[in-house]
This record gives C-alpha cells, structure tokens and sequence, in this order.
C-alpha cells in the first residue's frame, strides 16, 4: 500500500481548477501571490488523496515534507531571480534518493530504506523552488517498462485504469495525467519516460547522456540511464530540464551546457526553422509487427511535419537485430547494482529475479563484448543519420495492454519477450545516449493517446523543444485533458 506521512489533518478537497493548471502558470500565479504555496500544495494532496488508491500514481505521499517545503518556499516568494517553476508542487520517481523521505526502489526488500542523502537532482529541484509532494510508482529496481510492484501494485493508465501506464515512470506519467502533479521528476533506462508518455498521453524528454547528473550515489555501469521530466506541455517540460540540467563534479558524462543566458524554455518559444527529418517504423529487433494504430499516427504525425515545411525522408532502420543481446547482458548486469540483504533476495518479483540471475552469468568478457558492442553499434546509427535533424519513429510498437498481460505468475522469459516486443522502439537511443522526445499527437478510436517518438542529434535537445512546441502549436492537446482533469476521471475512463 501507498504510505502516507505526516498527514495532520485532511487537506481540503480539490475545486477551483488549480490542478488544470500548467507548472508555469501555478508558478506564475504563486510569485504573483494569487495562491499561497501551501493552499497549492494542499490542494494537490487533496487531489492525490481523492484518485491514488484507484490509480496507484504514489508509493509514499509526505504531507508533512511537503507542508514544510511550503512554509520555506513561501519565505523566499520576495526574492529576484527565481525560477518559472518556483512554489510549484510536483513528485520524485522512487529509483532517486530523497533524504528523510522513504525511498523503496519499488522493492519489498528495501520497503523501510530511508536515504541520508539527496540525489542531486532532488537537491536541485528543491532549490528550485519546487515542492516534493512524494515518491511515485515504479517497477521493481526500473527493471520494467510496466509499473508494478509488491508494495502498492500498479499504476494503471488514466484513460483507461484496466491498462497499464507503463513504465518504469508509469507513476510519475499518471500523476500528471490526473493533476496530482502538473510536472514530475522520471527516469529512463530504456523507454522509462517515453513509454509512459505515450500510454499515458504527456510529453516526456529523454535527454541527452550527461545532460542530467544521477550522482552522488547513482551508478552509470552501462551509461543507459538518465533523468528527465514528465509534463502536459512542452513548456513545463523544458523548464524543468532547467532546473535538472548540469554536470556535477565526479559525473563520468558531461552534456555540453547551453549558451549562456540560454535557457530550454526560451527554446520552446523559438521557431526550430526547415527541417530535413529522416523516418523509419521497422524495429531493429525481428519478428516485431507494429499495431496498425502505432504506425497511423506515426503517418499523420510525418504529414503534419511536412505541412509545417519540414522536409520528411524514409530512411532503413540504422540498427541491426545484434543490439537486443548486447543490451539484455548490459541491462542484466545492471540489475545487480542494488545490493540486496543476504536472505532478502526472495523478497524479489520473478522478473526481476531473472534478470539478476542472468547478469550473475554474464562473465567480465562478454559485459566487456556488450559495452563495446553497443558502442560500435551507436557510433554506425549516428554516423548513418548524421544528415538529419531529427528521426522520427513510433514510441511504441503496440496500444496500452490491461495490467495482467506483463502478469509476472508465469515463465518470466514469456514476459520479457512480450516487453521487448511491447518497447521495441526506445531502447536502441539509451545505448546512443542522443536526446529523444515523446509527443502526444494521436489518439485511436477507442480514445487512447498514441504517441510518437523525436530524436535529436547529440546533445540536440534544443531542437527537439522548438519542433515539439510547434508541434503543439499546430495540433494542440490541451483539450483532451478536460476529462481526467474534472472532479472524477475514472466516471469518464470506465
């Protein structure tokens, strides 16, 4: 079950639409003094309060963190410089460490772990100005591009609570979708933000390897995984890349920093100019057959492109099928980095369990014949796209599945094979390390967002914020919200 800290009091229910709005316009609306931090923050508790336990968006909400992040916040609301996204309520994956705030990993085994030390993302946000409302939902360790664990169960999608939000920041995602939080904190080893972003209809950056530190404490073994942020627009997105973006000393990736002056933001209010945007829907790993639904949107997303004056090409897939088992022995290695307790390993799920065993057969020759493999492998895909601006893919290979199909009762290969198949797609551009965007721009006729997936050259993010905003500008979403943001989504959702 979710657990729920500190609360004194319960806060009053959600009403008067602060929950619909933007980050930047609760942030605006907080340094202007039209709303108190702390009535922001309790008016998004209310809304966590209200639609958690049916959609598993949180593992730990922190009531009493948060309300004293309020009274800090609300001291320094006079000071110059602050940032767009000052006394805005938003959340925490739970794979980053948080001080004084339990930190699970989505994992029975580390249920009562609490970390002494912020990671330095946290500390940025809160720095910031942004206030921490609590962990949210993810898969056992990350391991998953599904969201489900021991400790809450999972998160299911907001348009649809008998489907899965994916993963592994499939927390954060419906957080957002529902208002609880109108930008989260999310992560991304191998689809984690564009996967959920594409279930659950947001816009979600992967960004570039670098561009974000994952110290003190995160390990980059195999370099896939970042951080970055999940939103409802491209501006709230960009402007906490903002507050995210910057080496730290000892990061073993740096990400060339902006001009200075320069700000992500004041990208999304740029034109991105002509284009020459390459395409390609064939996934690198065979025997995938992409949905139907999956390539129509990625076609009307390529025709809306060219309306706006880009110059749209097919292009052959630039990976080959050999990347699928350098990244399982990259990943499987991977798994390992959280040191379970003697005795504590049955405390695992299945999959997860499987993909430890596995890394403990991979030996140091063939880890070493993955890392390279996969180096070789990025430098060939760069190099062969290094013509274009920007590449253009379906996120994923199949519609939103009901959360018994990543069930993990049976074979756990039966259920890797099916994630593979399901994130076809995102995995080859954690290997390359390039930034990639999910945008929302297609919905089936069943009312589900299909999302499709923007990547930009090395350290390209840029790019990527002026396409997507004009993206945006052209075939807004914003309305298609209405529903999951009034007084009860799921009356709407089924």
């Amino acid at each position: 079950m979710t657990e729920v800290t500190g609360q004194a009091g319960a806060p009053r229910q959600a009403g008067g639409g602060l929950h619909g709005l933007s980050a930047l316009d609760q942030g605006a609306a907080v340094r202007r003094g039209e709303v108190g931090p702390l009535e922001l923050v309790q008016h998004q508790l209310a809304r966590i309060e209200q639609f958690n336990d049916r959609y598993g968006a949180f593992l730990t909400v922190d009531h009493r963190a948060a309300v004293a992040q309020a009274a800090a916040v609300q001291e320094r609301r006079g000071e110059e410089g602050l940032s767009p996204l000052f006394g805005v309520p938003t959340a925490v994956k739970d794979l980053v460490d948080t001080a004084g705030v339990r930190t699970t990993y989505g994992s029975r085994a580390f249920a009562g772990s609490v970390p002494e030390v912020d990671a330095h993302t946290v500390t940025r946000l809160r720095e910031a100005g942004t206030i921490s409302l609590g962990k949210t939902n993810t898969p056992e360790f990350g391991c998953c591009c599904y969201t489900d664990n021991d400790l809450t169960g999972p998160a299911r999608n907001p348009w649809d609570p008998a489907l899965s939000a994916g993963g592994s920041s499939g927390g954060a995602a419906v957080a957002v979708a529902l208002g609880m939080v109108a930008v989260a904190h999310a992560s991304d080893g191998g689809g984690s933000i564009r996967i959920p972003a594409s279930a659950c209809g947001l816009f979600g950056i992967k960004p570039s390897r670098g561009r974000v530190s994952s110290g003190p404490a995160g390990a980059e073994v195999n370099g896939l995984a970042v951080q970055g942020p999940l939103a409802r627009t491209v501006r709230d997105a960009a402007a906490m890349l903002d507050v995210l973006a910057g080496p730290m000393p000892g990061d073993p990736h740096w990400a060339p920093p902006l001009p200075e002056g320069e700000t992500f933001l004041a990208h999304a209010e740029r034109s991105p100019g002509r284009l020459r945007i390459g395409r390609y829907a064939k996934p690198a790993a065979p025997g995938v057959d992409v949905d139907p639904t999956c390539l129509a949107a990625w076609e009307h997303a390529s025709q809306l492109l060219e309306e706006l004056g880009h110059d749209i090409e097919d292009i052959t897939t630039p990976f080959g099928p050999e990347l699928g088992d350098f990244f399982t022995a990259a990943w499987s290695v991977q798994s390992l980095g959280y040191a379970v307790e003697p005795g504590a390993e049955e405390l695992l799920r299945p999959v997860t369990r499987a993909w430890r065993e596995y890394g403990r057969t991979v030996t140091g020759e063939r880890f070493a014949a993955a890392i390279t493999g996969m180096q070789r492998a990025s430098r060939r895909a760069v190099e062969a796209t290094a013509g274009y601006d920007v590449i253009l893919t379906p996120t994923l290979a199949s519609l939103p599945q009901p959360v018994e199909y990543f069930a993990e009762t049976g074979d756990p290969l039966a259920n890797l094979r099916r994630q593979s198949a399901f994130s076809a797609f995102t995995s080859p551009y954690n290997m390359t390390g390039q930034p990639v965007v999910n945008v929302p721009l297609y919905w089936s006729r069943g009312g589900l967002p299909v999302g499709v997936s923007l990547v930009g050259r090395p350290a390209g993010e840029t790019t990527l914020i002026s396409l997507s905003a004009q993206l945006e500008e052209a075939s807004p979403w914003q309305h298609r919200y209405a529903r999951l943001l009034s007084a009860d989504p799921g009356a709407a959702a089924g």
